[in-house]
């Protein structure tokens, strides 16, 4: 299906213009700067007319969509990055036709993907804000429906800000907008609770900071302040093996006409959307069976069932049966730090009794086999498979050194790396991500994978634009 339907919208689509000339560094640096500036206010502004109802929401979904509960960043990049989702797997399934060499069907796509986040962006405000979990209208502005209102304008337009935010740094600054955001809101999240930790905040026991351990002296004073500063050492544990996988790669030497080249193959093929899916996955399953199971009595042979499934407590939280094995472990730094983690450890459940070490060893396994299955998935779905790769390499005259140019040939070659490596790649950001549930590092290993790609991208971009600017030969040669 081509997307010529959305052309007669074209016209009615605001866009960033974009510059006559390529700006120099300094400028992209200021557009940068400007646009976190922004991101960050509307980061810590709540909506005119709301009132903050408490509601956590998902550690996890805030650091994906580089959103803050309570604030004009509700739902933040979701809509963006579900129509960019929606629109690459259509793509790769065919069910759309997009030829991106074509700058027809370029404009159609991206005009198609900024049509539906709009959408998008209005129906998530609805859907987050009218139960009124999170945020409400305040009693004092007066009608309740009206304000209700406002508050949805406010969220939706916000999120549709930021796509003409990200169109910003695209065209005028460094890198992505939409990597920039998620960066900055791990980078907030780490350094807000790096402090939170050490010297304590709202809702937090100061006895178990840093600070407050070292206040309480005695002989185990140090070893106690430590324990309560693992948070922050496991961080940069998952930092360093983050930034070790990104660094490991296989090249696949390329050649044409006499010219040599090399196709890198990272550990990081998939990058981590493995996580981000099955998280993803994951989190509708806990929230559904919130609503299933919550005081679900279904007797069979005066037998209640339902527990098997699932035993769900007051508190709408899982805590017994087959589905306890696949809920979220629990944060050691909820629970009194690592001396309440280990003893809880040492616990089993109400019901039936599973140790709750059988409950991470459980949850670990099938935390890492979806992360390999989603892996799986979005290398066919996304055109990165090995098939793919080896008719764009054949398409566009390439060749392997010692191999002849049949794209059934080079498909075999590629297939021996690209499939190795995308379910070590999905089995390492599996693991890692489990491992900083596990020891509660801050800023989740999520965030902290997406975090030092994307810095590592943008210190490539920064890199290639300093060159253009040092030598303006080479712009001008690659007609920049």
């Amino acid at each position: 299906m081509k997307l010529d339907f959305i052309e007669p919208l074209v016209p009615f689509l605001p866009e960033v213009q974009a510059p006559a000339r390529p700006p120099a560094l300094t400028e992209k640096i200021f557009w940068t700067a400007v646009v976190l500036f922004l991101f960050y206010v509307m980061y810590h502004v709540v909506p005119f007319g709301a009132e903050i109802r408490g509601g956590a929401f998902v550690e996890f979904i805030q650091t994906v969509l580089a959103s803050r509960t309570g604030t004009l960043l509700k739902i933040g990049i979701g809509p963006i990055i579900l129509a960019s989702i929606f629109l690459q797997l259509f793509s790769g399934a065919k069910i759309i036709e997009v030829n991106f060499q074509e700058p027809r069907d370029k404009a159609m796509f991206n005009a198609t993907q900024k049509t539906l986040a709009i959408l998008l962006a209005i129906i998530e405000t609805v859907l987050f804000v009218l139960p009124g979990v999170y945020l409400g209208p305040d009693a004092s502005f007066g009608n309740p429906g009206l304000v209700m209102g406002l508050i949805i304008a406010q969220i939706a337009f916000t999120s549709i800000l930021l796509m003409f935010l990200d169109e910003v740094v695209s065209k005028y600054g460094i890198g992505s907008g939409i990597s920039l955001f998620i960066a900055a809101g791990v980078a907030l999240a780490v350094v807000q609770g790096s402090f939170t930790l050490i010297f304590g905040g709202t809702g937090v026991d100061a006895g178990q900071t840093v600070m407050g351990r070292l206040a309480a002296g005695g002989a185990t004073a140090i070893p106690n302040a430590i324990i309560a500063f693992l948070p922050i050492v496991f961080m940069f544990v998952i930092i360093i093996l983050s930034l070790y996988a990104e660094g490991v790669r296989v090249e696949i030497p390329l050649s044409f006409r006499g010219f040599g080249s090399r196709f890198p193959v990272k550990l990081l093929y998939v990058s981590v959307l493995p996580v981000i899916l099955t998280s993803a996955l994951l989190m509708n399953v806990q929230l559904l069976s919130r609503s299933l199971l919550f005081n679900a009595n279904w007797d069979v042979g005066g037998t209640n069932i339902a527990q098997y499934l699932g035993v769900v407590d007051a508190n709408g939280i899982l805590r017994d049966g087959a589905l306890y094995f696949i809920s979220p472990l629990q944060n050691p730094l909820y629970v009194g730090s690592y001396e309440g983690y280990l003893a809880q450890l040492a616990g089993s459940t109400p019901v039936f009794g599973i140790p709750e070490w059988a409950h991470v060893l459980g949850y670990t396994v099938i935390y890492v086999i979806m992360c390999v299955v989603f892996g799986q998935f979005w290398l066919e779905a996304s055109g990165m498979s090995a098939s793919a790769v080896a008719k764009q390499i054949t398409t566009t005259g390439l060749s392997i050194p010692g191999f002849r140019s049949d794209p059934r040939i080079v498909e075999q070659l590629l297939d021996k790396y690209i499939s190795t490596i995308a379910v070590l790649g999905s089995m390492f950001v599996g693991l890692l991500a489990v491992l900083a549930d596990i020891t509660g590092a801050i800023g989740t290993g999520t965030g902290i994978l997406l975090t030092v790609s994307i810095v590592a991208k943008f210190y490539e971009d920064f890199k290639q634009q300093n060159l253009l600017d040092m030598y303006p030969g080479i712009q001008k040669f690659l007609g920049g």
